[in-house]
């Protein structure tokens, strides 16, 4: 099973930085070696953990031409998936970063896209989507306007993908999806012979839906934060921050 992290994107709402904001310090993991206790951990490393647990295998990081960070940073790791990267020339959208990876994604192999800037739990929510759909992991949030909401039937079927809108109609939001390799194929040919091939995953799945395709959404997840922004970077490590022991008190 792939995994794609679409990593491509400038970062302005949270720059100026001094490396990609995919690499971006939230919270510590245990260090590796004699004498290492703890290291900073890289925001989309949280990802890759995720879709590791969700049945992930390879790794298709897809970046910008400056982001060789990226790769430096995940070369010096020791285990894990194997690592690909695959170059999107101009960012022009999450829809064309993602599909940039269809020279390696074999139509037999299912198929994990999340985005590497966020955090969510619960850490396994990946394993809940089914295979041989296409499906997206929900997530229930303050502010739906800010994210992708999705409607729903009551029998999980997507209705609508509503793109940042101010109204929005639910406080489910899409988070990561999921499908087989043979439906990513098919949903790249559909986006590329449209007038406009669509920037935003939610136009794109929308126009899939009224001409006869389908998706779910399964309503698993439980917290998700965009780090993307100075707030949700603050958020992050509010929800990354330890719970107090049972009965432990604030010291007088």
């Amino acid at each position: 099973m792939w995994g794609i992290i679409p990593a491509a994107g400038n970062g302005t709402r949270i720059q100026p930085l001094a490396f990609s904001k995919e690499l971006l310090p939230v919270g510590a993991r245990e260090g590796v070696g004699a004498g290492v206790a703890e290291r900073p951990k890289a925001v989309s490393e949280y990802l890759v953990e995720r879709m590791v647990a969700g049945g992930a295998t390879k790794i298709a990081f897809v970046i910008s031409p400056g982001k060789s960070d990226i790769m430096e940073y995940y070369a010096r790791q020791e285990g894990g998936p194997s690592m690909a990267y695959v170059v999107q020339p101009k960012a022009v959208g999450l829809c064309d970063a993602i599909f940039r990876a269809h020279p390696v994604i074999g139509a037999d192999e299912p198929v994990i896209v999340g985005l590497p800037d966020t955090i969510w739990f619960p850490e396994e929510a990946l394993a809940s989507l089914p295979d041989d759909r296409l499906s997206f992991l929900l997530f229930p949030v303050e502010r739906p306007e800010l994210f992708d909401a999705v409607r729903t039937d009551d029998a999980g079927n997507i209705r609508e993908i509503q793109v940042k809108q101010a109204d929005a109609a639910t406080r489910w939001i899409w988070g990561a999806f999921k499908m087989p390799g043979r439906l990513f194929h098919e949903l790249r040919a559909f986006w590329a012979a449209r007038p406009e091939p669509d920037e935003y995953v939610g136009t794109l799945v929308n126009a899939w839906l009224a001409q006869g395709g389908s998706a779910v959404g399964v309503r698993a997840g439980e917290s998700y934060v965009d780090v993307g922004t100075l707030d949700g970077y603050r958020s992050a490590i509010q929800l990354l921050r330890p719970e107090p022991a049972a009965g432990a008190g604030r010291a007088a």
